[in-house]
């Protein structure tokens, strides 16, 4: 009888384990759902529970440990295990499950203090993390995965690399990709020995799914705030989560190119010509000339999509996600890219900026909630190094009797995105993501999270014009 118990409550625990909650919806968009049910702003994700998007669903998860789970138009994909043990690490067990379409993986807490228990499975690979943040897309028996910050391992399945495994997957059929490897993507197939490094974008994952306009930040913003749910959220929809979103078109096939070029034909001598015998007419200018319409350049629109501590948000997110790109989400604020003439990084050469508009809040955690209150930026600091991609940011954040400094560097993609992913917790460091501009003879704007001691955090956006030199 005694052992009957015992195994009855083994059963319940496992059961509990089982039901255990594993994120919560923070943002829909289009047909999705949570099982058998339309997904809501709000909802609580559990363990095991079927995710899936239609042709223009996105759905975003973030996870019990702050970090993200979002699914593109067309996907089906679910979180296995969720199991985090703050007092030892070792005993965190994290599995993600992409069973088609695209998706998209931003490290919480605990999976980066437990990389090694942390594994992401498609129907063809495993995926171990060496970093935070990637893309995934996959069908039955091919999937590609692209790398926004730090690095990934992937596997084949085959050998001692099982489906039902624990954390990545390392030896002779393995491959690693990390952010250093812009442009490159790494591919397995069914059957195939070990994952293949590709170049280019048209096969990425990203580029699975969307054709124009997917979420990736917002617009400018004077005062807002970050609930619980929001909190600490870092979405560099990106880097692309990054551009379209209407459809899932079929994967682009990759061009093989000709090993035969073609002959270069042998160049024909001029015709000489006669000289005219009577000199030419003068071209006469217009009398009215047209005048030409002058270049748009694509703007920036950053700000607070949610109140916060009292005035209403400065756009409707979804709606400007419809007209304009997302490049980033952060808790309250969001960056978007407007539509124009697309920003070129140049080679060399480096600018600075100064703070020129911004908008932050200090978080508090006690406990059960969160109180929000109003911050100012001050002594900010933007410089760009074009030769090297990169950027370095600082700024003063004053709250009512304090003062803190905080700052971060990062990267520049060929499209001016800034993405900096390195703050990691620590106090006085922020996450970063924004964008450059050639609006009004040059700009930049970011959005911003970070912490400031173990109860505290700030959140916010922030808005650049150039340094005079």
């Amino acid at each position: 009888m005694r052992r009957l118990i015992i195994l009855a409550s083994m059963t319940l625990m496992a059961s509990a384990v089982q039901a255990a909650e594993a994120g919560k919806v923070i943002f829909v968009a289009g047909a999705a759902q949570v099982v058998d049910r339309k997904a809501a702003e709000g909802d609580a994700v559990q363990e095991g529970e079927l995710l899936q998007t239609g042709a223009d669903g996105f759905i975003y998860v973030k996870t019990a440990d702050n970090g993200l789970f979002i699914l593109r138009p067309n996907t089906k994909a679910r979180i296995v295990t969720y199991h985090i043990d703050e007092a030892r690490p070792e005993n965190t067990r994290v599995k993600l499950e992409l069973l088609s379409g695209v998706a998209r993986s931003k490290s919480g807490d605990a999976v980066k203090r437990a990389r090694q228990n942390f594994r992401f499975n498609t129907p063809v690979a495993a995926i171990g993390v060496r970093g935070t943040d990637f893309t995934v897309f996959t069908d039955d028996t091919t999937s590609r995965v692209s790398v926004l910050s730090g690095g990934v391992v992937v596997s084949g399945f085959g050998d001692a690399c099982r489906p039902d495994g624990v954390g990545p997957c390392e030896g002779a059929r393995s491959r690693e990709l990390s952010a250093a490897q812009r442009g490159q993507l790494l591919q397995i197939q069914q059957g195939t020995a070990a994952p293949q490094l590709l170049n280019g974008t048209s096969v990425a994952p990203e580029a699975q799914v969307l054709p124009n306009g997917a979420p990736v930040a917002a617009a400018p913003g004077r005062n807002g705030a970050l609930n619980s749910v929001e909190m600490n959220l870092d979405i560099k929809k990106n880097e692309q989560v990054v551009a379209n979103v209407n459809g899932q078109p079929k994967p682009t096939p990759i061009p093989i190119p000709d090993p035969t070029p073609n002959p270069t034909p042998d160049p024909v001598p001029p015709v000489p010509v006669e000289p005219p015998l009577t000199p030419p007419v003068p071209t006469v200018p217009p009398i009215n000339p047209v005048p030409t319409e002058p270049v748009r350049h694509a703007g920036i629109l950053w700000g607070r999509w949610e109140r916060v501590t009292g005035p209403a948000p400065d756009f409707a997110l979804e709606l400007e996600m419809t007209r304009n790109q997302l490049v980033g989400v952060s808790g309250n604020f969001a960056i978007l890219r407007k539509p124009g003439q697309e920003y070129v990084v140049p080679e060399r050469g480096d600018m600075g900026f100064k703070l020129a508009d911004s908008e932050a809040y200090i978080y508090t955690n006690f406990g059960s909630t969160y109180i929000a209150a109003d911050a100012m930026l001050s002594n900010g600091k933007l410089d760009v190094d074009f030769g090297k991609r990169s950027f370095a940011t600082s700024f003063d954040l004053s709250g009512k009797d304090e003062k803190f400094k905080f700052r971060a560097d990062g990267t520049i993609g060929p499209d001016g995105t800034l993405y900096g992913d390195n703050a990691d917790g620590r106090a006085g460091r922020m996450n970063v993501q924004g964008m450059l501009s050639n609006e009004k003879g040059g700009a930049a704007a970011y959005i911003f999270d970070g912490r400031i001691d173990d109860r505290r955090t700030v959140n916010g956006g922030t808005y650049w014009t150039p340094e005079a030199r």
